[in-house]
């Protein structure tokens, strides 16, 4: 059976779905930001790794990429 193109009908898979979804997205920003400053040479420690990580604010995470394009040290997203 292909599931590609189902569409879920109870309220349970709809909301685990989006669920699933946001936290996908979430993990796709989180990736940009660390690898826009990787791309700069920014050296990212373990603890600004494991904040933008754990992060699963989209609109948070959006300012981080944007941010990451124009700092010169990783702990600058924060401030």
């Amino acid at each position: 059976m292909d599931i590609k193109n189902y569409e879920w009908q109870s309220d349970f898979a709809k909301t685990h779905i989006a669920e699933g979804r946001a936290a996908g997205r979430a993990e796709g920003a989180a990736k940009s930001v660390l690898l826009v400053l990787e791309a700069r040479g920014v050296d990212v420690s373990n603890s600004v790794r494991e904040r933008v990580t754990d992060c699963t604010d989209i609109e948070q995470l959006e300012r981080w990429v944007r941010r990451a394009v124009v700092i010169d040290h990783a702990e600058q997203l924060f401030d």
